[in-house]
């Protein structure tokens, strides 16, 4: 029996134990949305700590991306070897000693490193959370439990943005002086430690996942970890799907397993991995978390405005996922990414004519009362319809539409690509606002939002329902 078809004996699934697992693994997906989140607000105090120019400026907020980078390629496969838990372990760990290095840094090259290094745990919690998700829970209830990674992510971004608008409210400004005579934005990053240390102690109490532990020849403890969801009958005959889709390949999992035998060249299946997490950094999503309060400000917002946008956008992407969590199961994946490719596309284009119809003075972009209005409204439906779909859509799919034998190395090499856009996009941003201008940057986002659409119809296949058994390369 698939879980697909276990859909109607969900009355026998532990649900709180299901859901204790899920609240434990997606504290990741916070720490990954607060450590991206954090950097919004803090440019001021970089600059001015720091010196930099806007090349600089975007080297430092990209360093993080960098990390995201090595750490999704090294997680996902680390994974297959010690485990799903254990190297989620090892991200809270590179949490804790991020924050505190950003928050301590002397000097752009140590704040870099620092960034770099939690990065690195933001890679892991990136992959590892959705595949760790959609390992344990029941098929016709994953894409709602996977999509929680998302509402978590935004979390943790509205989390910065709160924590960033009161540390900076109560100083008076980002650089001025808060406790112990440090500027607030040094408190910024120091704040992070709390969840981190959370996360840390809270991934002592999940069990690691049923399907790494089959992989390894750990049936016995598989079969408890999935006795305690399923009861015994359905444990017994998942372990034995699990083994029985395993051994359909010879050999452990390894990297030449993306290659089709039959043509020698990438599975498609991995291409349409690959291109679901490029197009979600193409569309620019991370130019509002990463930059919104500059971008604001830039034009004619004051920073606290800008601050409390950022909150406005965080508190509408929630909502936007809660949508998304109560369609998921209902309408499918691929529907959602389609209606929030063309909703992004419009959206974007909005905003890349009101920027168009700016001007500048005194080297900031002036937009009219009533435009602003306009691309206040463009930017934040814009934020919705990627939180509808693109956002929490794209991780629960690399999540599980991988089969068993190649999930690790896919989902290292589809997230490895995720974050190099992602860095690409964001170190970009500075100078294609300042060299091309606001209207071409958000007129090349809104172009990717539109060939995503064409994309996703070409390329992406439904999973919904679907065990991760029935899953085909």
């Amino acid at each position: 029996m698939s879980d697909a078809q276990a859909g109607g004996e969900e009355g026998r699934v532990n649900l709180a134990f299901v859901a204790m697992i899920v609240v434990v693994a997606t504290i990741g997906g916070f720490m990954f949305g607060y450590d991206s989140g954090v950097i919004n607000g803090t440019q001021d105090g970089l600059e001015s700590a720091f010196g930099l120019s806007k090349l600089g400026t975007g080297l430092n907020v990209g360093a993080i991306l960098l990390g995201c980078a090595v750490g999704a390629f090294v997680a996902a496969r680390l994974a297959d070897l010690i485990g799903r838990r254990s190297v989620m372990m090892i991200g809270a760990a590179l949490f804790v000693a991020s924050a505190i290095g950003a928050g301590a840094a002397g000097s752009s090259l140590m704040f870099i490193i620092a960034r770099f290094i939690g990065g690195v745990g933001v890679g892991a919690a990136s992959v590892l959370a959705p595949v760790y998700i959609s390992e344990v829970t029941p098929a016709s209830i994953r894409g709602r439990l996977s999509s929680l990674q998302q509402i978590m992510i935004i979390t943790g971004l509205t989390g910065a943005f709160v924590a960033n608008y009161l540390l900076a409210r109560n100083a008076g400004s980002s650089t001025a002086p808060l406790w112990f005579d440090l500027p607030a934005w040094r408190w910024m990053f120091w704040m992070q430690v709390i969840p981190a240390l959370i996360y840390l102690f809270a991934l002592m109490m999940i069990p690691e996942s049923p399907r790494y532990l089959v992989a390894r020849g750990r049936d016995a403890e598989a079969l408890a970890t999935l006795t305690r969801i399923f009861g015994p009958p359905r444990a017994t005959a998942l372990v034995a799907e699990i083994r029985a889709s395993l051994a359909a390949d010879h050999h452990r999992p390894r990297f030449a397993d993306l290659v089709d035998p039959a043509t020698g060249r990438l599975r498609r299946l991995v291409w349409a991995g690959i291109g679901i997490a490029v197009f979600q950094q193409l569309v620019g999503i991370n130019i509002v978390f990463y930059y919104g309060a500059v971008l604001w400000q830039s034009v004619g917002f004051s920073e606290s405005d800008a601050l409390l946008i950022n909150i406005l956008s965080g508190t509408l992407s929630i909502l936007a996922c809660f949508v998304t969590v109560a369609l998921i199961d209902k309408l499918g994946r691929k529907p959602l990414l389609l209606v929030g490719s063309a909703g992004m596309a419009v959206t974007l284009g909005t905003m890349a004519v009101c920027f168009g119809t700016g001007t500048f003075a005194g080297g900031h972009l002036v937009l009219s009362d009533n435009v602003g209005v306009v691309a206040l409204i463009a930017a934040n439906a814009y934020v919705v319809f990627f939180n509808l779909s693109w956002g929490p859509v794209m991780w629960v799919m690399l999540g599980e539409m991988f089969p068993n034998q190649i999930r690790g190395s896919a989902l290292a090499v589809s997230g490895f690509a995720q974050w190099i856009a992602n860095f690409g996009i964001s170190v970009s941003f500075p100078a294609m606002a300042a060299g091309l201008g606001l209207m071409v940057t958000y007129g090349f986002y809104a172009a990717s939002a539109f060939l995503s659409f064409f994309f996703v119809r070409a390329m992406v296949r439904e999973t919904r329902g679907r065990s991760l058994e029935e899953m085909a390369g």
